[in-house]
């Protein structure tokens, strides 16, 4: 079934951008990009929605190094100072609290926040794990199973997870934006 004209297609740049800015956190600029393809994703053999998110997927990929770096920075620390203070995004913040990272007990979020500090100081990135539908236990593990990889290892993990999140906020935009 090919992609036709929709909601998402139709906005203005202003409504458009701010639609999609925070499918990847906090980075406009990818959001920006993709408004200048627009025409082509009602091109799509397989629909609007496979279309944005491929080439979302293909911005990030083709952006280089220091692009690449500052989108993972710009992502929260999982349990981190940004969560505590409430400066997460809505989606950010949902996904936590899925997770029961909003729960946490006083010995879990000083391990939480020394895991962060470790993980951050080894990779010079935040730990990014797509966490909808894991546990506390199960991001704990992510954590201790990663922390001993190299670090071009772990830059490509943590893209990877970023399009996985993603993924995620892109399905859980409103079925009217793709024509649905």
């Amino acid at each position: 079934m090919g992609a036709t004209e929709t909601a998402l297609v139709k906005q203005d740049k202003d409504s458009f951008i701010n639609q999609l800015k925070d499918i990847y956190e906090h980075s406009t600029w990818l959001a920006e990009a993709l408004y200048e393809q627009r025409d082509t994703l009602t091109k799509h053999p397989d629909g609007i929605r496979v279309a944005v998110t491929q080439a979302m997927h293909d911005i990030v990929e083709a952006a280089d190094h220091s692009t690449q770096l500052a989108l993972l920075r710009a992502h929260p620390d999982l349990a981190g100072k940004a969560a505590l203070a409430g400066e997460l995004t809505d989606a950010s913040t949902s996904e936590q609290a899925g997770a029961g990272l909003d729960q946490l007990t006083p010995p879990e979020l000083e391990r939480f926040l020394a895991l962060n500090f470790s993980y951050h100081d080894k990779f010079g990135f935040p730990f990014i794990m797509a966490v909808k539908g894991a546990t506390k236990d199960q991001i704990l593990e992510g954590f201790e199973a990663r922390l001993p990889n190299d670090v071009a290892t772990e830059f490509r993990r943590a893209l990877n997870e970023v399009h996985k999140i993603a993924g995620f906020r892109l399905a859980a935009l409103p079925n009217a934006l793709w024509g649905k």
